[in-house]
């Protein structure tokens, strides 16, 4: 399904043809994201990615290279995660040089000029404004301090105002000549497009560029921050997520907490959707998500509800949570949930876009490439008792976390409600009582 070439002092190149595929994606994954930063950095692997479009040797300003790539019917994008920063370009297969070339042009050769720094502090800036303006966006920022404090892992991806005003020129530059070298990237392609090609592209489009990278601080023993953050917007609708430690990203229970996370709230046949949406009336939107990083994860719910009905809400989320915890789940569903993520994968595999991003992310992050069959084989070997045995490890008072966005005089007080109902008490049979009978005794 893939090969991989890893170019001395190089790119790894890592592809998968689709024979008659009549568009190529290319991806350049970075190995430096926000984790990678010190505290006097915050917000600078985000600013790297922006400053990237503002020109390069090939392509001086943004104008030149949109029309590079728009001009021929293309698109390209990036982002900035906690462990790695992605630019993709998608184009017509026949100008697969050219996709290719841009994104080394981005990642190898950006001009990164001063002037151009100090214009997109103010772009940024309205970026992170953007966030906290919408509630669904802060209330995930909140939550992530929640969950892992004032740390690397706990920030705003793009830092704050004030990091972002602050941040010296030359801590960017710094930044671009530690970490963007072609030896730590990974250079993914999904397209009618041989392997020999791929690798002879990225050669000459990334060159070489070899060092030492330095690593990141460990995640903190979390939950690390406030058991309930709280925020206050004028709005009509509060949004809330509950939050608990998840697994580190190649955890062995990964693919368990995938069917976990599927029974949970992935989808419209989720137990969220139909009991908290279908059956109570609570939330228009509501679901269940998992984010996995090298060393920690994240296991989190979103609801966005009536000011008025935050606690019924919490109450219902932690009723179906407590379910998976004590309830096998029954063969049926899991069959269900099983089949849903395993045609989601098929179907997504499909296109060239999501392809270069299911290769390329597990090189870049993983300890192995898995082939979508071996993935399919990981999920359907899911037990029920593998789901039931993990929700008891993941679902406990002590690890809950709660933030909520809502308007004044709501959304107050709520870390009582941060309390899984009770697994039922097993029944103890009386001496000579009807269970004794039923058993096999004699009832009097």
């Amino acid at each position: 399904m893939f090969e991989r070439t890893a170019l001395p002092d190089g790119p790894r190149v890592i592809s998968a043809r689709l024979s008659g595929a009549r568009s190529v994606t290319v991806e350049a994954h970075v190995l430096a994201g926000s984790r990678h930063e010190g505290a006097d950095q915050a917000g600078c692997a985000h600013f790297m990615e922006h400053l990237t479009f503002k020109g390069t040797r090939a392509y001086p300003t943004t104008r030149a290279l949109s029309e590079a790539v728009e001009g021929i019917g293309g698109t390209f994008n990036a982002s900035t995660d906690r462990e790695s920063t992605v630019y993709d370009v998608r184009v017509p297969t026949r100008h697969a040089g050219l996709a290719v070339g841009v994104l080394g042009e981005l990642v190898a050769r950006p001009l990164l000029d001063e002037r151009e720094i100090e214009r997109e502090r103010g772009v940024i800036i309205e970026e992170i404004r953007s966030y906290l303006d919408d509630p669904a966006e802060h209330v995930n920022v909140l939550l992530d301090l929640a969950v892992f404090d004032d740390t690397p892992l706990g920030r705003e991806i793009a830092g704050s105002e004030e990091s972002v005003r602050e941040l010296p020129a030359d801590a960017i530059h710094r930044f671009w000549g530690t970490y963007y070298r072609p030896s730590n990237v990974v250079v993914a392609i999904s397209g009618d497009l041989s392997h020999a090609d791929a690798v002879a592209l990225a050669a000459e489009a990334f060159g070489t560029g070899d060092g030492v990278v330095p690593g990141y601080a460990p995640a903190p023993a979390i939950p690390a921050g406030e058991r309930f953050v709280r925020a206050t917007r004028a709005t009509t609708q509060a949004q809330l997520m509950l939050g608990m430690p998840g697994l580190h990203r190649d955890h062995p229970d990964q693919w368990a907490l995938s069917v976990l996370n599927g029974v949970l709230g992935d989808g419209m046949s989720s137990r969220l959707f139909l009991e908290v949406r279908e059956e109570r009336g609570l939330a228009y939107d509501v679901g269940s998500s998992i984010v996995s990083y090298s060393d920690a994860g994240l296991v989190s719910v979103y609801a966005g509800v009536d000011p008025g009905r935050i606690r019924p809400t919490i109450a219902a989320i932690l009723a179906e949570m407590a379910r998976l915890r004590d309830e096998t789940v029954p063969d049926a569903e899991l069959a269900k949930v099983q089949a849903y993520l395993a045609g989601r994968l098929e179907l997504r595999l499909d296109e060239t876009r999501y392809l270069a991003s299911w290769i390329g992310t597990q090189e870049a992050l993983h300890d192995r490439v898995m082939t979508p069959d071996e993935a399919l084989a990981a999920i359907a070997a899911v037990t029920a008792a593998d789901v039931r045995d993990l929700a008891g490890r993941l679902f406990r008072d002590e690890a809950l976390r709660l933030a909520v966005v809502a308007p004044a005089g709501r959304g107050k007080a709520l870390e009582r409600t941060l309390r899984l109902p009770r697994p039922p008490r097993a029944r103890v049979p009386r001496r000579g009582g009807p269970v004794a009978a039923a058993a096999g005794g004699t009832a009097r």
